[in-house]
């Protein structure tokens, strides 16, 4: 312990160390590269993964879309290209037979998939906008935040089919002057008289969202009856249990469906579908598979560089060999020289860490700037603090073990035969 702040001891490291200067910063150079690589790319992962889960937030991550699209097969005396459409009452039944979902949100629109929206009316503003009839339990699934002193659609609106809307950010500007609160105002959708409840936020949910920040939601039972829909339903959100697989249930809820409505069950164009689940689930694996690739090529970088460090050492040794027999016959004792030379093989390895985690750091810095408000969906690049501490940890480790070749090395070498070498 006291070589280890002792003056004479350090002066002769660095004395070591400067006499192979050149040799010396390539190796550091070979060690902070892996803590480097290590820290970049377990950063970008953790960068992809905060990226997906923030576009993902809004909406839950265990969810599905599914709608109708023509049959490609004949079945049950229907003939091929046949249009069939979901119903309410599928609701029910999917919940009934397939345990594993939590909700499901049947959701009906207009201005979406080819269809023409709504036009809607306030004053002598107008704009053409999409509307959807919608449940309460479609917030449950999908976050909608709900500006101050307004609120979405309720379940005595579906009962009552009541005449209320909830708008989006750019209905408002495009059909209110910026003085009016249009909650409590009425608008016309299509000659009938609407009053809002509520304006909801615009925010992107991650590509699996149908929704944008013009949309109007009414209750799903008053647009029914307003465009004679009876229990047609446009596509079902459902979202299923946190712990069950999404795409198992998702054949399941095909196969209920093509039992339902007579479907071919080789059929595989009848059924259209967005596994929300799937889609993070894939993402998810990338970003842990990026991480565990990161660990492995910092860790074999690292450990060459320390390989490097320890080759340094013993050409060190060699050079040396005359002078550690001078100081082994004035006294010297073995574990004093073992100490030093292990002592200079973790000073090198803790620098060549130190520099390396301060270079990764920065990059991450800089990766965060230039990515922050992008579209990109990548958020807030980072690696935690135990990660690096253990990634450090393992250097000093390496640098101690691989320090024990040259210092056994070095005391092997006799004092009469180090003097005798010229």
């Amino acid at each position: 312990m006291n070589s280890l702040f002792d003056k004479d001891t350090w002066q002769e490291i660095f004395g070591s160390i400067s006499q192979n200067k050149i040799r010396t910063v390539i190796t550091i150079i070979g060690v902070l590269w892996g803590i480097f690589l290590y820290i970049v790319l377990s950063g970008l992962a953790k960068g992809v993964d905060n990226g997906f889960e923030k576009q993902f937030e809004r909406i839950s991550s265990n969810s599905l879309f599914i709608w109708s699209q023509n049959t490609s097969i004949p079945y049950a005396g229907f003939k091929t290209s046949r249009n069939w459409d979901l119903k309410l009452s599928d609701v029910d039944e999917l919940k009934k037979n397939i345990p594993e979902i939590q909700y499901i949100a049947p959701r009906i629109q207009r201005g979406n998939f080819g269809s023409s929206g709504a036009n809607v009316v306030k004053g002598t503003r107008s704009g053409t906008f999409n509307i959807y009839g919608d449940f309460p339990i479609l917030t449950t699934i999908s976050t909608k935040d709900i500006y101050d002193g307004g609120r979405f659609i309720n379940e005595l609106d579906i009962k009552e089919s009541r005449k209320v809307c909830v708008i989006g950010e750019r209905t408002q500007k495009e059909l209110f002057k910026d003085n009016i609160n249009p909650i409590g105002n009425f608008i016309k959708i299509n000659n009938i008289y609407f009053k809002v409840i509520g304006i909801h936020k615009y925010r992107d949910e991650g590509g699996g969202s149908f929704d944008d920040d013009g949309d109007i939601h009414v209750p799903f039972s008053t647009f029914k009856r307003i465009y004679n829909t009876g229990d047609y339903v446009g596509f079902l959100l459902i979202a299923g249990f946190d712990d069950v697989d999404i795409i198992a249930v998702e054949k399941k809820i095909r196969t209920q469906l093509k039992k339902i409505h007579k479907i071919h069950p080789d059929d595989k164009q009848a059924i259209g579908g967005f596994n929300l689940g799937a889609l993070f689930t894939r993402i998810t694996s990338f970003a842990k598979g990026m991480s565990f690739l990161s660990l492995i090529i910092g860790i074999a970088t690292i450990l060459a560089g320390v390989i490097g460090i320890g080759n340094i050492l013993l050409i060190s040794v060699k050079e040396r060999t005359k002078e550690i027999g001078i100081r082994r016959a004035i006294g010297a004792s073995p574990n004093h020289i073992r100490k030093q030379i292990i002592l200079e093989s973790v000073f090198l390895t803790i620098i060549a860490g130190v520099i390396g985690i301060i270079l990764g750091a920065f990059v991450l810095y800089i990766i965060n700037i230039a990515t922050e408000g992008s579209e990109i969906p990548f958020t807030n690049a980072t690696v935690p603090i135990s990660f690096i501490l253990g990634a450090l940890f393992l250097m000093v480790g390496l640098g101690t073990l691989i320090g024990f070749i040259p210092a056994e090395k070095a005391i092997s070498i006799k004092p009469i035969e180090a003097l005798r070498e010229e």
